[in-house]
């Protein structure tokens, strides 16, 4: 079985993409092929609502969005991390979300599972609006959402790095990854 993280961090070492890792980890323990995909490290451009996906039934923007396309039939589980920009996910994630429109007539996801990663700068920085964007996504695309301790994991952090302190939260990511894990499994079986 596959798992995909997408983390939309544009910032290497970022807090989002720490805590993507940890999510991943017990996928990697118990033999799944992992995927992390780095939004940084591709160039996927936003929708341009021109509608030609549902005429040639696929998208005709030329950029590495195929990567995630591809990445997507081939996962099982599905984590979105992303840091927290004007309440909201990153522009990066945002691009991935709305390109997603061209696969909604496939219903790719549908049956998967997923989990979401949210990080802000400061307490009630809209980290739980973010969670709620994602796994809104996520519901609409058929995945099924899967909470950590309470529902996606929502961290406070602002430098690079900073999150490695906060071992709460790491563990609460590795949480997340064995529910997801946990629910993947039993719908296998």
């Amino acid at each position: 079985m596959n798992v995909l993280g997408i983390s939309g961090t544009p910032r290497e070492n970022g807090n989002s993409d720490i805590l993507l890792g940890y999510a991943l980890k017990p996928f990697r323990e118990n033999g799944w092929g992992v995927q992390h995909i780095r939004l940084r490290e591709i160039t996927v451009q936003p929708c341009r609502a021109c509608e030609e996906c549902k005429i040639k039934g696929e998208c005709v923007i030329e950029d590495d969005m195929h990567l995630i396309y591809d990445a997507l039939r081939w996962c099982d589980a599905l984590f979105i991390s992303t840091p927290v920009y004007s309440r909201n996910v990153s522009s990066r994630v945002m691009a991935v979300l709305d390109r997603s429109y061209a696969l909604n007539n496939k219903r790719l996801l549908k049956g998967k599972v997923g989990g979401a990663i949210a990080v802000g700068r400061g307490t009630c920085g809209g980290q739980t609006i973010t969670i709620n964007a994602i796994y809104n996504w996520m519901l609409s695309s058929g995945v099924i959402c899967v909470p950590g301790e309470l529902n996606g994991v929502t961290a406070v952090a602002s430098e690079p790095g900073d999150i490695l302190k906060q071992e709460k939260r790491l563990r609460q990511a590795e949480i997340l990854g064995e529910n997801v894990l946990n629910v993947a499994l039993k719908l296998r079986s």
